[in-house]
């Protein structure tokens, strides 16, 4: 009994892979860069606003980041970052707007479940590992540049 079930499991496996889709790496690579480049274009065109309207240079950056963030959430709201992320790929994932829709997604899916145990719970879901190891990792290598500097 259990060797039919195991020549059928064999036969479903192989059926599965001659029929499952190849990926096109040439193209998705080309699409994550075109729409990860044009992401960041769009930031530079804010920083030479920000900058053209003279706001301090030290601030430029802060605002550039905020703005960035905001579409990035914005268009998850509305929807329209999931359709650009299934044509790009790993070009919206990696800018800044990439986190904000890592943050806005599980916010909205589990808003139904309120505002605490729904938004508030679940918003870190996907960002939370990535900012835990983000935070810990740049204080682990503060710590080693003081100390290196020291010496």
């Amino acid at each position: 009994m259990e060797n039919k079930e195991e020549k059928i499991k064999q036969e479903f496996s192989n059926i599965v892979e001659k029929t499952k889709p190849k990926p096109n790496i040439i193209k998705n690579c080309l699409f994550a860069f075109i729409v990860g480049g044009a992401i960041c274009d769009i930031g530079q065109l804010f920083q030479n606003i920000f900058i053209m309207i003279n706001v301090p240079t030290e601030d430029v950056s802060t605002y550039v980041a905020i703005v960035m963030v905001f579409i990035g959430a914005f268009l998850t709201g509305v929807g329209i970052y999931d359709k650009i992320a299934s044509f790009a790929g790993a070009g919206t994932v990696v800018p800044i707007t990439g986190f904000a829709n890592s943050i806005v997604s599980p916010a909205m899916e589990y808003k139904k479940e309120g505002f605490v145990f729904g938004v508030g719970a679940k918003m870190f879901t996907i960002a939370g590992p990535v900012l835990v190891y983000g935070i810990s990792s740049s204080f682990v290598v503060g710590i080693i540049y003081y100390l290196i500097g020291r010496w």
